[in-house]
């Protein structure tokens, strides 16, 4: 048995360590965005079912015939040697052409970890049943908990062990090792099958061989088990989207995901119904709350909502999981078991991933998941109790189910029309959801704004007298305005011209700053941006200077623009490409640091946006900046009325000039720090620590 053991735990370790691992090593090559994450998720879904079904099929058409079964899963294993490792060519970066990146991320999880992964998916199952056949009358359905605790320490160890130890280099090239070890296992498992298994029923099960689970049960594990795939999926989403796109945040909604099955499958007796059902409840109740809350004037401590958010994942999810275990067939169906369990995850993932993207303009997959997890664990629980004619519990449990469900489709709609209310213009895609708002029309106050997620990204006024006005994170006062005002070329005579990069384009606000001779380089990862900051903004249209948006990641396009022997040469280099109040991490570490002084001149100035609702920005930027022998200053806004034209603002400005420096102070635009000395925080591309930074 602790052969069998052992090749399980370590297989499900592997299977799921692989995950945050190529993720986070693919991270900076998208942008940082949450659909990365999401997109990865699906094609690791995908992977186990296709791995769930191979090991069926093998089990089904080979079952007596155990040499050929063990001798096809071997030589694939060798196979998937020569592939290792699945270090990710960098020829694979995307180019900045492509709309939606999905299929392109697809694709390079296909070439570098598809074999290896199809073959640790079925290893769960196929050893399973192995196990049985050697180890006649013992359940194999316990070992799937000693294989979802592999999963759930491989996850765990990633962000706090192997993450900030290791760079992602060496993580590709462990994992590969550790990948043979689990070969290994596999070749002394297969030994140990061929010399042990008995004849007969696998495990000595006493229902009869030729008992089949009933369709309804059959559609109910692939039910519950998408519900719970679309609960994970879409929490995770709506809280990285508001956060940051780390591997934490990935992994903890994940790992409790896991712990789930883990509950459920060891043993019936830690799934309690009567527990489980009305937390997920009160978990589902909290998250519309928040999700109400999203254009309030104040917001939630960070902690709380993430809370929050991973309450509701494990609850709920307990909740599809014990219902799924419930319903577990004889271990003559084991692998058809699994399968049905996995064919739920891919299709959970698959509509997330695919199809929601299509269907809706906002994240209303939440939403359906939500109504569905409602539908199936009330139709579960009238499946059970009717029969019964327990009417003392079915009468009463029915009127409170039909109160709670309809108060929470209320307070459902009530978020999705509010997020439509004064919008002109909705764009969903792969780096989330953006929205033309058009307040006080045929006032003389009106304005246009865009919003992606719930943090604004631009306005402009309909009057002709503020049509040009920089406003938002971008007015005069602001730490933008202050680099307009103080740049040594906007003070002298005659007036100089000026190369300027943005990264992140918004609607296009900081083109009003452009003069005659001007050139401004703008870097966007979402052609959606370009699109809508084009046709419903007229800042581009309008800029005196001469404009130009480079489509893709900026940091992949600073890299090959600085590789073709093109340094850009800024004066002034802009970096605020936040998408919705999630950071971009990888635009903040020392390599992307080092990359934009290789673009700027020596005298020019990095600006950084650094306002957040959650995280205190600036110890790391400050940090970053004296690393490579910059002086970093200050520049923050709080204008008394926010409703006009300006927000608060709060830029860092990275310079060595001298005249800059002194025409700041001259100015009065430098603001004291929170405090005197930066924490000792250094991010890099293989380590950054969200916590650190946290209010």
């Amino acid at each position: 048995m602790p052969l069998f053991l052992f090749a399980i735990f370590l297989s499900a370790f592997l299977l799921f360590q692989v995950q945050p691992v190529i993720a986070r090593y693919i991270l900076p090559w998208y942008g940082g965005s949450p659909g990365v994450w999401t997109t990865c998720l699906l094609f690791f879904q995908v992977g186990l079912l296709g791995g769930y079904a191979y090991a069926h099929v093998l089990v089904t058409f080979l079952r007596e015939k155990r040499r050929p079964q063990v001798a096809l899963h071997l030589s694939l294993l060798a196979l998937a040697f020569l592939l290792l490792p699945i270090t990710p060519d960098p020829q694979w970066k995307p180019d900045g052409t492509e709309a939606n990146p999905l299929f392109g991320i697809v694709r390079l999880l296909a070439l570098t970890v598809g074999v290896p992964y199809l073959l640790l998916s079925a290893s769960g199952p196929l050893l399973q049943h192995w196990f049985a056949e050697t180890h006649p009358g013992r359940s194999p359905y316990r070992l799937y908990a000693i294989s979802n605790l592999g999963s759930l320490l491989g996850l765990l160890t990633y962000p706090f062990l192997f993450e900030p130890l290791l760079n992602v280099g060496e993580q590709t090239r462990l994992w590969s090792w550790g990948f043979v070890a689990y070969g290994l296992l596999a070749i002394g498992a297969g030994i140990l099958y061929l010399r042990r298994s008995a004849g007969g029923e696998a495990s000595g099960d006493s229902e009869s061989v030729t008992q089949r689970p009933s369709p309804i049960n059959v559609f109910l594990w692939i039910a519950f088990s998408a519900c719970g795939s679309m609960l994970l999926l879409s929490l995770t989403s709506q809280m990285c989207q508001d956060v940051a796109v780390v591997p934490f945040l990935w992994v903890l909604p994940l790992s409790l995901y896991l712990l789930t099955f883990i509950i459920a499958f060891d043993h019936a007796r830690w799934y309690h119904r009567a527990l489980a059902i009305p937390l997920a409840a009160v978990g589902v109740g909290m998250t519309i709350w928040l999700m109400n809350r999203q254009y309030a004037s104040t917001e939630w401590p960070l902690l709380w909502q993430i809370v929050i958010y991973c309450s509701t994942i494990f609850f709920t999810c307990l909740v599809c999981h014990g219902e799924v275990v419930r319903m577990k067939p004889p271990v003559r169906h084991l692998t058809a078991f699994y399968l049905c369990i996995s064919l739920g995850g891919a299709i959970g993932g698959s509509f997330v991933s695919l199809a929601a993207p299509r269907l809706f303009t906002g994240y209303w997959e939440l939403h359906l998941a939500f109504v569905l997890l409602s539908i199936l664990t009330s139709y579960q629980l009238w499946r059970q109790f009717a029969p019964q004619r327990r009417y003392a519990i079915l009468i009463p449990g029915t009127v409170f189910g039909l109160i709670a469900i309809g108060t929470m489709g209320f307070f459902l709609q009530k978020h999705i029309d509010e997020s439509r209310t004064q919008a002109i213009a909705v764009k969903r895609g792969f780096y989330g959801v953006l929205k033309v708002e058009e307040v006080g029309a045929g006032t003389d106050g009106a304005f246009r704004t865009l919003h992606h997620g719930r943090i604004s990204h631009g306005r402009q006024y309909f009057s002709s007298e503020d049509r040009d006005l920089a406003t938002t994170y971008y007015g005069l006062e602001s730490g933008v305005g202050a680099v307009f005002a103080c740049l040594p070329q906007r003070n002298e005579l005659p007036v100089a011209p000026i190369h300027v990069g943005v990264v992140g384009l918004g609607v296009g606000t900081i083109a009003t700053y452009a003069g005659t001779g001007d050139r401004f380089r703008l870097y966007e990862i979402n052609p959606q941006v370009e699109e809508l900051a084009r046709s419903h903004f007229t800042f581009l249209g309008d800029c005196a200077g001469e404009e130009e948006v480079v489509l893709g990641d900026a940091r992949v396009s600073l890299e090959r623009e600085l590789a073709a022997g093109e340094s850009q040469q800024f004066d002034a280099l802009f970096v605020d490409a936040f998408s919705g109040d999630s950071i971009p991490i990888h635009l903040l570490t020392r390599e992307s640091f080092d990359l934009y002084f290789k673009h700027l001149k020596p005298d020019g100035v990095l600006a950084i946006h650094v306002t957040n609702l959650h995280l205190d920005l600036a110890d790391p930027v400050r940090n970053l900046a004296k690393e490579f022998g910059y002086g970093a200053y200050r520049c923050d806004h709080s204008p008394e009325d926010t409703e006009y034209e300006s927000y608060y603002s709060d830029w860092i400005l990275i310079t060595k000039s001298e005249a800059f420096i002194a025409a700041l102070k001259s100015a009065e635009r430098i603001t004291p720090w929170d405090h005197e000395e930066a924490k000792p925080i250094l991010w890099t591309d293989d380590y950054s620590n969200l916590f650190e930074v946290a209010f």
